[in-house]
């Protein structure tokens, strides 16, 4: 039986960590064993199942009675959940919100460090520094938008980067995001209506921080993640027509032309959107077949070296 709408809960100056999930039960079960380890544990969590047939809200219930766990009908995608998990929190008067999802794996410290920044710097959205879950290897440390190009400048391949601290940023993922409630209060929720999955969580930074509110990477807050459990991953590492497709034009494709026009049209300075639009447009269709190009030529080259040396 679902357990009723949490009306009751007490979050008035606390911390709420919102895991919106679907159909990841072991994903799931790691991510909450990881926060159960923090060296810090006044936070309350709020999974959001959205629809899942894997057993995943049983599993919660059962094994992490500490969470408080919302259902929707799976028809909320990312942004929809995540809201409904922020509602909840607002409501119940936390402090602070933490978007995080399930395939990641939050460091013993993360939470301790998350909230070490924020004391030190009121106002500010802090995200967190990702590494591969498997290797350690870095694999996101921020980035800063170039409107001009409709890219972004990848930070851990700035040499001036000093990969400690805080980096001041242009926007973030959700993932990892701790986000002060003033920002709510101010900007709203996360944008359901043009960016059910993707794009939300950059979009409401970007408004964010025309808000004012500064964006940092915290690179003493370390969280593990999966790079190819993403919705779009299958679709970039197996080429065909179909993913292709699914890459530009699904619901949960990354390069999903019809998200990045609103996000364009929404955060790009206007003066700049005639030269952004057509640059992202073009990235977006060409960068797919690029790679699909470079692919064949490195598996002919591949097979023609090992025929040449049977």
């Amino acid at each position: 039986m679902n357990r009723p709408y949490p009306q009751s809960i007490d979050l008035a100056g606390k911390l709420a960590i919102v895991i919106p999930v679907h159909n990841r039960s072991g994903f799931t079960r790691n991510c909450l064993e990881h926060l159960r380890n923090q060296t810090v544990r006044t936070f309350q969590t709020i999974v959001v199942d959205d629809g899942s047939v894997d057993g995943t809200a049983e599993m919660i219930q059962g094994d992490f009675p500490e969470v408080v766990l919302l259902h929707g009908n799976g028809s909320l995608w990312w942004t929809g959940a995540t809201n409904l998990g922020v509602k909840v929190a607002l409501g119940a008067g936390a402090a602070y919100i933490l978007t995080l999802n399930d395939d990641t794996l939050p460091g013993p410290e993360f939470i301790e460090n998350m909230m070490a920044a924020a004391a030190r710097n009121p106002g500010a959205l802090i995200g967190a520094f990702a590494v591969d879950a498997g290797t350690g290897r870095p694999v996101f440390g921020g980035d800063r938008m170039d409107w001009l190009t409709a890219s972004a400048k990848d930070l851990l391949t700035d040499p001036t980067n000093p990969r400690m601290g805080l980096v001041e940023v242009t926007h973030y993922p959700g993932r990892g995001l701790l986000i002060p409630q003033e920002v709510f209060r101010r900007i709203g929720l996360f944008d359901s209506k043009y960016f059910p999955h993707y794009g939300a969580d950059y979009d409401f930074t970007l408004r964010a921080r025309r808000h004012a509110f500064p964006i940092f990477c915290n690179y003493s807050a370390v969280l593990g993640i999966y790079p190819e459990a993403s919705g779009d991953a299958q679709n970039r590492k197996q080429k065909s027509a179909q993913n292709y497709y699914r890459h530009l034009f699904h619901i949960k494709g990354a390069a999903n032309l019809k998200v990045f026009f609103w996000l364009a049209v929404r955060n790009c300075p206007k003066p700049l959107l005639p030269m952004c639009l057509p640059a992202g447009i073009a990235r977006r269709i060409f960068g797919y077949l690029l790679d699909w190009v470079k692919e064949i030529y490195v598996n002919r080259e591949k097979r023609d070296a090992s025929y040449r040396s049977a």
